[in-house]
């Protein structure tokens, strides 16, 4: 693994813990001798977690959509910074320069990232550690979804164990270094009528 992809607030939430969990990530991004792909901005937890990458010496590779940098919302420090045309574009670039994924906490954007590459590997179309970084509980009800949709038959439970989580960023960095990929041959099941 080289590079890792965290997806993240374009907010820095509620708590400082977020925010400066977010740049110790990156300080152990850069620290790790890993290079860091993410949206490309300067503002919450995102621009936390570069400059966190960038003060250990790190590579840092953005990913922003123009009318996103329209707004002014740029990262100018960065190794590299990547323009594309829309956020489609924006996720499959990331993806495509990653060997893992990092969920922190964040909104809407995060969670439709996460679950793009969630469906990508049930799919199998990917096979790279995709991991949630559980600061202070923030993603338990998300699993208590997941156990749900595996309660109500609607996710396999070796789908949900895809997705690593961890309460520490030295565990988050450590499960994916350690991930095997399972191949699970038959995700759906035949109608029943």
């Amino acid at each position: 693994m080289k590079r890792i992809c965290v997806f993240c607030g374009s907010s820095s939430g509620d708590q400082s813990l977020y925010r400066e969990t977010a740049f110790r990530l990156g300080e152990a991004i850069g620290e790790r001798g890993f290079s860091l792909v993410y949206g490309g901005a300067n503002v919450g937890l995102m621009g936390a977690v570069a400059e966190g990458t960038l003060s250990k010496g790190g590579q840092v590779i953005g990913v922003l959509p123009n009318f996103l940098q329209k707004k002014e919302i740029a990262h100018t420090s960065l190794t590299e910074l990547l323009l594309v045309e829309s956020m489609h574009e924006r996720k499959s670039k990331m993806n495509e320069l990653s060997d893992g994924v990092i969920a922190l906490p964040g909104g809407f954007g995060t969670m439709e990232e996460l679950f793009e590459v969630l469906t990508w590997s049930q799919l199998g179309l990917l096979e790279k550690p995709i991991a949630l970084l559980n600061l202070n509980g923030f993603y338990e009800p998300l699993l208590l979804l997941l156990d749900q949709m595996v309660k109500s038959g609607f996710l396999k439970q070796e789908n949900k164990e895809m997705l690593l989580v961890a309460n520490s960023i030295s565990h988050v960095l450590d499960q994916m270094l350690a991930y095997s990929p399972k191949h699970v041959t038959k995700w759906i099941e035949p109608t029943q009528i």
